[in-house]
């Protein structure tokens, strides 16, 4: 089956006129004509100078691409979601065809699309590579989470939309340090974050997407969730039996997908949760997965900012 798949996008690619070589895996002969060179986690790919049919293959992405005004064609969707983004509203998303998940693009799906450009991850599609750039110009950002402003950046590049992303980016920026001026004192208050997956609980660290919103802000974390003893700090493994490791000042609280949900609801009634601190005196807030989690960019880092302004209070 994977042989056909690759033998089908390899002869649409053929058919639409495409070749290349790896540097370069689509030439530069676009429909459009006119193109530009993006130089990315794989190498240099000539993608036109106005994209209009984008496929994305992360969730960062997807926000990315709304965030700069550009509604894809196709997205990839995380294995637990149900569907795309709903904090852009129903009508931004209604449009956008789904293409397999994020680890499994649907490589026929994509091709179906007949995109110009594909946005995607080292991290999470390496081993696509080389067939999704026969479909189509593929630019892919390096890592995922820890560097969502350079990825914000390097795939505005790649929309044509360099310097929107550079002043949205900024406009973040700015509104965080005015945020953590106003709480006063911020990196007093730790604040934790906990999120529930189907199969663990987990607290996350300093190098997380939300991780970085919060210092951005300069907000303090409990001493557990600065991962300091831990080479990977962007999230750790806590069991339901050490559930008083998750205390803060504030606990933020997310769940990834229903049967996540059925676990929080489980552990959140329990005594060991609401002997915290935190929940004893009403500062445990439930929001959004794929706001904390999934959205990775820069209006997803705006509506934590809404939380953080919504719930911890200033001094």
């Amino acid at each position: 089956m994977r042989r056909r798949v690759i033998a089908l996008v390899v002869a649409a690619a053929l058919g639409a006129g495409l070749t290349g070589c790896r540097s370069d895996p689509v030439g530069g002969e676009t429909a459009g004509g006119e193109t530009r060179t993006i130089t990315h986690a794989m190498g240099t790919t000539r993608v036109p100078a106005h994209p209009r049919r984008v496929v994305v293959l992360d969730t960062d992405k997807i926000d990315t691409a709304l965030s700069l005004g550009v509604t894809p064609v196709g997205a990839a969707k995380a294995a637990e979601s149900e569907g795309f983004p709903t904090y852009f509203g129903a009508d931004r998303v209604a449009a956008i065809a789904p293409v397999g998940l994020l680890t499994e693009p649907d490589l026929e799906a994509i091709s179906a699309l007949q995109p110009d450009l594909i946005l995607g991850s080292k991290f999470r599609q390496e081993k696509f590579y080389d067939e999704l750039s026969a479909i189509a110009p593929t630019v892919f950002t390096e890592r995922v989470g820890i560097t969502w402003k350079e990825n914000f950046l390097l795939d505005g590049q790649a929309l044509g939309k360099e310097q929107e992303a550079k002043e949205l980016l900024a406009a973040y920026e700015k509104r965080a340090r005015e945020i953590g001026a106003k709480i006063g004192n911020p990196g007093e208050r730790k604040i934790s974050v906990v999120r529930f997956r189907p199969t663990e609980i987990r607290v996350y660290g300093p190098e997380s997407f939300c991780g970085i919103v919060l210092g951005d802000v300069g907000l303090g974390r409990p001493e557990r969730q600065l991962l300091a003893n831990k080479a990977d700090k962007r999230f750790d493994a806590v069991s339901p039996e050490r559930i008083s490791e998750v205390d803060g000042d504030v606990i933020f609280v997310t769940a990834f997908g229903a049967k996540a949900e059925a676990e929080r609801s489980k552990v959140t009634g329990g005594s060991l949760w609401k002997n915290l601190s935190a929940v004893k005196a009403g500062r445990a807030y439930p929001v959004s997965d794929e706001i904390w989690m999934l959205g990775i960019g820069v209006t997803a880092a705006g509506k934590i900012l809404d939380d953080i302004e919504r719930y911890v209070p200033a001094a």
